[in-house]
């Protein structure tokens, strides 16, 4: 190759190169500039013809692509030369394979992005608009290449953006428990006059309203305005029949407690032809309504049509129930409750008197936690305030109950699932001055009972705190002194003392896994903004500070004070009173009489 200007072509064959077609990207430096400078030379300087040799045959097949019809160019390197054609079309179809790919990826990824990012503003509770999502380019609009197949995500999937007519979505690993931390956003777009409507079919979703902890969202954009509608709980909500062509639907779990989610459906539909299930009741030209809430004595559609023409409608499911004794059943009882239930009783007597409630059947869907078909019972006059007393399912006989005070409200909830005989309950007022209670026992000024030795503990029990009233300079017996162990509970590490002792007779815990089962309790309640100075005082006195001089320090006063000053407000939206009596801790910063956690 280094000899270039010896090249000549034999002036009396009779086949002569034709069409040479050089190029340079095939070209080393060198060899470009002694080409040049070799042609030069030939030009010049006749040199004696020699005949070509192996070398220079790979040489002009390095460099140029010819069509030869001599002798040393045969159809082997004309043969080889496609080949190599075929084999870089290839590689530059593989590469806007790639490319096509990648860039339909980033799409969706913008697509999430923006949705998550509206939901997020919004969630601020200013007044905004939602951002435009893109809809999903459609099979025209992409290369007429084949795709590759993808392949799926190993992680539940989570999201995403609808754009047919109908369809189906459900949280993560649905009807299995979706996975903690969750949030999912799934846009659903149908095209205009068409609008969205929503059903969701099934739900177990964490926690009573107003949804603080686990919930599901739909929110709909209305010319300037954002209309939202927040779930959670077991009882799924009535069909939505949304105002808008693009709906936003949020799944948010925390990472405490989990159900098994939810999954619902949607199909587009034209203005004037909302409906609703079956069994729901429609009003408003598209408000879908429950059958517990239709005739209930309490207007829910603006027409106020869920009200009317109740003279004839039989209440069998739920009510309000008053008067010294009485009786309520699951509808249809003693046969098959219907499908999706949802029936209240109010049961209220004399003031003076509690309330004792006795099952005489129970036959609803048996499941470990209750989650589908089953009976709660709520200490108040309704479900947001007070303590439940239980929740109850299966076939096993439920206690008998007794409520603190002249109020008890039943809950009877059904899914559209198994469907059982269902239950009957009496109930009786009993006086509170009439009304005894055992030996070791305490009567609560409501007349309730609790254990003896939970008097002046700290904690109260009675609903009026009667168990924690009177107690003067009382404190906590001596802790029995025992060796110091360092703190193994993960939500009580990163206190100002990392040393403990057990066992912890203030609370009855035996060692630190006992600990560490009761606080997991305390988890739910992770995201109030008060939850530092609470878990300060709850680790406190769950995993005491071990004293150098033996035993432990409680928590001083002004840690309790502080929890409960941050903590009452929000609790209450949990219908929590706030459950300790500060002064019985002690009133010092002295660090050798009580811990600062």
């Amino acid at each position: 190759m280094s000899e270039l200007s010896q090249v000549a072509v034999y002036p009396d064959s009779s086949d002569i190169y034709k069409n040479v077609f050089c190029n340079p990207a095939f070209e080393l430096e060198g060899e470009k500039e002694e080409r040049v400078e070799g042609f030069r030379t030939a030009s010049s300087t006749p040199e004696p013809i020699k005949p070509p040799g192996p070398s220079l045959v790979w040489g002009f097949f390095g460099v140029c692509v010819m069509r030869v019809r001599a002798p040393g160019c045969g159809w082997g390197v004309v043969v080889v030369s496609a080949a190599v054609l075929l084999l870089l079309a290839a590689l530059g179809l593989m590469l806007v394979l790639i490319l096509t790919q990648i860039k339909n990826q980033a799409v969706e990824d913008q697509v999430l992005t923006t949705a998550t990012s509206g939901l997020q503003h919004a969630g601020d509770g200013q007044s905004q608009a939602l951002p435009t999502v893109p809809i999903n380019r459609s099979k025209e609009d992409s290369t007429a290449a084949p795709q590759p197949a993808r392949i799926p995500p190993s992680e539940p999937r989570c999201g995403g953006v609808l754009t047919d007519t109908e369809g189906s979505f459900s949280s993560p690993n649905h009807p299995a428990s979706y996975p903690p931390n969750s949030l999912c956003v799934w846009v659903i777009q149908v095209p205009p006059p068409y609008l969205v409507q929503i059903h969701v079919s099934s739900l177990t979703v964490e926690g009573p309203s107003p949804c603080l902890f686990d919930w599901v969202e739909v929110r709909e954009q209305i010319e300037q305005t954002s209309v939202v509608t927040r779930f959670c709980g077991n009882v799924a909500p009535p069909t939505a029949n949304t105002n808008s062509s693009t709906v936003w639907v949020t799944f948010h779990s925390d990472g405490s407690i989990a159900g098994n989610g939810f999954t619902a459906q949607y199909r587009a539909v034209l203005p004037g032809h909302k409906s609703c299930s079956r069994e729901e009741f429609m009003c408003d030209g598209g408000r879908c309504l429950l059958p517990v809430s239709v005739c209930d004595g309490h207007p829910n559609c603006h027409d106020q049509m869920d009200e009317a023409n109740c003279s004839h409608k039989h209440k069998e499911c739920g009510g309000q129930k008053i008067g010294p004794y009485g009786y309520l059943a699951s509808p249809n009882h003693p046969g098959p409750y219907p499908h999706q239930q949802l029936c209240i009783w109010h049961i209220s007597v004399e003031e003076g008197h509690v309330i004792t409630l006795s099952f005489r059947n129970f036959s609803l869907e048996t499941q470990d936690v209750c989650e589908f078909d089953y009976v709660e019972v709520h200490d108040s006059v309704s479900t947001g305030a007070g303590r439940v007393l239980g929740r109850f399912c299966g076939t096993t006989f439920p206690p008998e109950l007794t409520s603190s005070g002249p109020h008890m409200t039943v809950v009877f909830v059904a899914d559209e699932g198994v469907a059982d005989s269902g239950f009957n309950v009496t109930y009786q007022a009993v006086s509170v001055l009439g009304r005894t209670c055992g030996p070791r026992q305490f009567a609560c000024s409501t007349g309730e009972c609790v254990q003896q030795q939970w008097l002046c503990d700290g904690w109260n029990d009675c609903p009026d705190g009667a168990d924690e009233q009177g107690c003067g300079n009382s404190t906590y017996p001596p802790f029995i002194a025992s060796s110091c162990e360092h703190i193994e509970v993960e939500m009580c590490r990163g206190l100002s003392y990392n040393f403990t002792s057990f066992p912890n007779i203030w609370l009855s815990i035996a060692d630190q896994r006992e600990a560490a089962t009761l606080l997991g309790q305390y988890r739910v309640l992770m995201e109030l903004a008060c939850f530092e100075p609470l878990q300060r005082l709850v680790c406190g006195m769950f995993l005491p500070q071990c004293s150098p001089q033996g035993g432990v320090l409680q928590p001083c006063r002004s840690v309790c004070s502080s929890a409960e000053q941050q903590c009452s407000q929000a609790l209450d939206l949990f219908s929590f009173s706030w459950p300790f009596n500060c002064h019985l801790l002690p009133d010092s910063q002295d660090p050798l009489e009580c811990s600062l956690p």
